[in-house]
This record gives C-alpha cells, structure tokens and sequence, in this order.
C-alpha cells in the first residue's frame, strides 16, 4: 500500500452461513480514493451487494467500517459506520455511532468488518486480535440490549459491544444496534442482524494502529483541543447536549415538528408554562423537554463518544413515580422532538422512559416516536379504532399508551404492533383510509426535527438524500437556519432559490466526516482546512481540500448509484404530503410550505449542481471523472 499509517491494509470477512471466517488485502486503492469509514462502506456495498438482493436475506450484507480517525486520539473522531441495504427503504444504509468497538476493531487489526449469510441459530461474534469465532446466543436471544451487555461484560471483561434488542429478533425494519450504549439507528440496522440471527459482536484489541508522523499527531491532538476547549459551541453542547436550540427552534424559529407535524412549535407546552408563570411560578422559565429544565435537575454525569473532548452527553437518573428509577443517556434533540413534540408530551420523566425504553428494545427512537405520532392522529381522526389500538386511547399527550404502543412494535405484539413495527410507511398502506396524506417519511424513513416548510434548503436535502429524510448527510439545517455558516452568508431559509449548491456542497464535505469518523457537531471547528494535516500525520498521505472535496463527492456518486441500480429515479426524491400541501398554520414559520413546483425547480438545480441527468442519475461524464469507470458503465446516464 502506498500509505504509511492509518490503515493495516486487512478486511475480515465472516460467513454465517458456512461459518467461514478469513482475512483478506484491503484493494491498494482504497485509501486515497475513499479514505475510510463511509468511504470504504459504500464502495463495498456497492460492489458486494446485488441489486434486488432482499434487504432481510443472506445476500445483503452488514459492513462495519471505523472512519480513519478512530483510535488515532483525534478530538471528536468516533465514528464508526454501519452500512447495508436498508431493510426500511430498500435502498442504500448507512448509521454511524460513537462506538467504542469501532476502535477495538481497528486495533484488532481490520480496517473493515463484512459479515454475510445468514445463521440458523443464533450466534455472537468473538474478535480477540487474530482469534475470531462464532459462539452459540441462545442465552442472549431475548435480552434487551441492556441486559444483553451486562451479560457479555461479566462473559468477556474489557471487550467492547454491539447487540440488538427484541426489535431487531423481530425483525422492525426500525431497529436499532447497540453499541455499549451508542445507537447504529437508521434505516433498520437492528433488523438485518437480527435476519442473520447476529444477536451482537465482542471485540477487543491490543495492537497499536500504525501511525506515519505520530509526534506530528500528538502535536496537532494538542493544538485541536484547546480549539475546541475555547470555541462557544463546546460549553453549550457539554451543559446542555444537543438539544440546547430547542426553545431558539420552537420560539424564534417555529420549525420544531409538533402533533404529527400539524405545527411548527409546541404551542400547548408554552402554554402551559406561561400559565405556571402566571400563577406566580417564576422559577419555571423552560418547558419540561428544553435541556434548560432537565439537565441540570437529572444529570448524574457524562457518557461520552471515545476520543469525545466536547462531550454533549447527559448522563441522567430518573427517579419517577410512574416510571420507577432508570439511568440514560439524556434525550438527543431528535427524541425530544420524536417522543416530546411529535406526541404533543412535556412531560419529561415520559418522554426520557420512552427514550430509555427505545434503546433498551433496540427501536431507532425518531422512526419510532414518528409512527406513533402518526397513529394517535389516525385514531383522533376516527381512521384507527379502540379497537385496532388494542384498548389503547391513543390521543396525544397520553405517554401511558406511547409506552405501551413502544412495547408492542418490539415484539410485534397485537394489532397495534403487527401495524406499527415497520415504521410509518408500511402502518398507512396497512392502515389505507387516507392515512398515507400524513404519513411522514421520504423513501420509505421518517424525518428528524426540522420543520422543513421553514427550511427550505432542508427540504431538498431530505427529499434528495440517499437514505431518505435524514439531517446528517447534508448537515446544511445550522446554515439554513442561521442563514451563515463558514464559506455561506446571507442564506435565506424561507426561499428555494439556490439551493442546489448548497445542498450537494454540504453533502460531499459531510461525506469527509463521516470517511474520518469526525462527530459533526465539531464541523464548527473542523470545517475543511482541518483535514488535510490531520490525514498527512496519520497516514503519510498529502490529500489538499480539493482532492477531499473530490473523494466526498465520489462517496455521495456512488451511494446515488446504489439506489439508481435499485430502480429509485427523480420520482423518488419527493416529500410528504404534509410538507408539499400543508402551510405551517402558526408561529415563526405561519405560511411556509414546499408545493411539488418549488421542490421541482429544486432539483433542477441540484441535479445540475451534481452534473447528473435531469432524472436525477448520475451521468458518464461525472463517474469517470471521479475514476469510476465500473460504475459509469453499469449505470451512467449519457448527457
């Protein structure tokens, strides 16, 4: 290999349906034209994976790849990538998490893990170094995600973990992998395992990942930390996490997802904090799902992502009445938009048990959070019955049966389970009676906590985006919403007009962090200008912010080339109906909405942006420009 560190050059491939395991050459070519993580799980992907291949068979894979960074003590660069045919979708899957065994991976010795084939009973995967085998889980089948790791901490001391819960046994297309309590959560990761019947992985490792310049590194790890140290955005994320713009979003903005999407903030909360206030309850200032009210009440401590020097994590112990007493990691801004806003809940010793409840039966909580929000206006519409709801009164605000709703998608238990399971798609084509008018979700997955009738640019980059309505490939909300970010100025959130840029700028540089395993929420540090020396003292390579730029772009090709060999076209880049017809009726936002022409004329520009066809596939020209020729041949569109 050209490289002098970063890499050790070696991908480990388990069979679980021979039970073959072998290591095998990383291709030569693989770090400088994908750099790691997302990188290289997206080029294998989509080299390994056939198109049709059922999403729940022995045909689809799961490929874990650390991103570059991981190991290496670079502040905030954690990430490991999970990536497979998303079982939800049908198209491309990617989650990340901050995972401890991403790093025990790379210090095994493997740059990749695949794992294929499927196993008739259910099994762990042991990874000691060189030693790898698969070991019976009959006793694990059926733990939650807690207890299954409680069980492998005591079996096998000082490794690091990853399991699924009942949900991914199930097979939820929302499941979720647990990874020592960091969730892989989109796009039904938990489920494919559980097809597989992978109840979860221990690795450990005891090598030192080769580094070129390492008294370079140490250098720079110091000069990066005291950045971050000093920026403004490591105090807020480290006191209040990640939901600290949660009033800013509800207040100034009016873009916080409310009941269903029916709002753009939550109205009935605010009410009745200022109905508390009236009554001379002055020390109430916050509604109970801002971070500004909880953190400092229920914080214990932090729990942060490996190498994290900014840590959001609020590590909090509840001591509830209804609930009984359980530790978590606080709600992310997603779940308290997911089970605060969506379910129209302040309650926040509920909304934090149905986050703790989530991660425990292994349910991505946004996905989640989005279909129940989506049953109770079924059933307040009389589409979905008592009945059909298993005695449940499904009506918004009642946390009671959202827990109960919780349980039976995990196990797929009564009616209500059997319809919720699947995620938001699926519950209205099997629900029918209109229910599909507001059913949020783009391809297939539901949509995070952006009220994107307000967020214009958003709004393209959900309907777009290769693993559907998702914040993080484009990362672009902060710009949207801010209206500056970096190299952006003067971004106006309320108009269409120039977003196709925007968008596939923001999309190829995130594409970069998510290659590193950098956490975006330092890309206030980090920007471009970061990497490069970063990546020369780690592996020896000179890579300029162009080339970057270039290998962020070739990544975000060739997971758009994945869904176009899988039939998805234009057709596809569409948003809910809710968005498209259904002005934002208060607040902020009154008005704002995201009719087809206007998305229309956004993807033009996009697609243009991209150099793509006007039907959104990648062109000839584009591919071989980004070297590669194979791709263009399979399914590069002529100009």
């Amino acid at each position: 290999m050209e490289v002098k560190g970063g890499y050790w050059g070696k991908i480990l491939r388990v069979n679980l349906t021979t039970g073959e395991i072998k290591v095998e050459p990383l291709p030569e070519n693989f770090p400088r034209k994908y750099l790691g993580g997302v990188g290289f799980g997206t080029r294998l992907l989509y080299d390994e994976v056939p198109a049709g291949a059922d999403p729940l068979g022995p045909e689809n894979k799961m490929i874990i790849t650390p991103g570059l960074f991981v190991g290496t003590g670079i502040g905030t660069g954690s990430k490991t990538a999970f990536n497979f045919k998303s079982p939800l979708t049908g198209a491309y899957g990617r989650s990340m998490a901050g995972a401890k065994m991403g790093e025990e991976l790379k210090k095994a010795g493997y740059d990749v893990l695949i794992i294929e084939g499927q196993s008739e009973e259910p099994v762990l995967l042991y990874i000691k170094d060189d030693e790898v085998k698969l070991v019976p889980a009959n006793e694990y089948w059926g733990l939650t995600t807690g207890e299954a790791r409680k069980k492998a901490k005591e079996e096998y001391p000082g490794f690091a973990t990853a399991f699924i819960g009942p949900a991914g046994e199930n097979l939820s297309l929302i499941a979720t992998i647990d990874t020592d309590e960091r969730q892989a959560g989109r796009g039904g990761p938990g489920a494919v395992l559980g097809s597989k019947k992978l109840k979860g992985i221990v690795v450990k490792g005891t090598k030192k990942i080769p580094i070129a310049e390492p008294e370079k590194l140490r250098e720079l790890i110091k000069k990066w930390a005291m950045i971050f140290k000093d920026h403004p955005a490591t105090k807020a994320d480290m006191d209040y996490g990640s939901g600290e713009f949660l009033d800013w979003m509800n207040r100034e903005r009016g873009t916080f997802p409310v009941r269903n999407w029916q709002m753009g903030f939550f109205k009935k909360a605010y009410e009745r904090l200022k109905e508390m206030q009236e009554k001379g309850l002055q020390f109430r200032v916050h509604i109970e799902i801002d971070p500004y009210y909880w953190a400092p009440k229920y914080r214990v401590g932090r729990r942060p992502c490996p190498m994290c020097n900014k840590p959001c994590s609020q590590y909090i112990k509840v001591e509830s009445e209804k609930w009984g007493t359980f530790m978590t990691d606080g709600p992310e801004y997603e779940t308290l938009y997911s089970f605060g806003g969506a379910l129209e809940l302040d309650d926040f010793e509920t909304v934090a048990y149905l986050n703790y409840l989530a991660d425990e039966l292994g349910l991505d909580t946004i996905s989640a959070g989005v279909t129940i929000a989506w049953a109770m206006e079924a059933y307040e519409r009389g589409l979905l019955t008592k009945e059909e709801a298993d005695g449940l009164e499904l009506t918004f605000g009642n946390g009671e049966a959202a827990v109960e709703a919780l349980k039976k998608m995990a196990y797929r238990e009564g009616n209500l389970g059997k319809l919720l399971a699947d995620g938001v798609k699926r519950a209205s084509e099997r629900l029918g009676r209109g229910s599909e008018k507001f059913a949020l979700h783009v391809k297939g997955m539901e949509p995070p906590a952006y009220d994107v009738r307000g967020i214009k640019g958003m709004a393209l980059a959900f309907a777009v985006n290769v693993r559907g309505a998702d914040h993080l490939t484009s990362g672009a909300y902060g710009t949207e919403l801010v209206g500056k970010w970096w190299k952006f100025e003067g971004v106006d959130r309320t108009k269409a007009e120039n977003k196709g840029f925007e968008i596939a700028f923001h999309e190829n540089l995130m594409a970069i962090y998510d290659a590193t395993g950098v956490c975006k929420f330092s890309r206030h540090m980090y920007f471009l200008e970061g990497f490069p020396e970063l990546v020369e003292a780690v592996t020896g390579m000179n890579i300029g912010e162009a080339e970057l730029m270039v290998i962020g772009e070739r990544i975000m090709n060739i997971a758009r080339a994945f869904n176009v060999r899988e039939g998805f076209t234009r057709k596809d880049d569409t948003l809910p109906y809710r968005i498209m017809w259904e002005p934002i009726p208060e607040g902020p936002s009154k008005g704002l909405h995201v009719p087809p022409w206007e998305l229309d004329r956004m993807l033009d520009e996009y697609y243009q942006a991209r150099g793509w066809s006007r039907d959104g596939i990648p062109t000839k020209a584009k591919l071989m420009a980004l070297d590669l020729p194979d791709i263009a041949d399979d399914i590069g569109a002529g100009i």
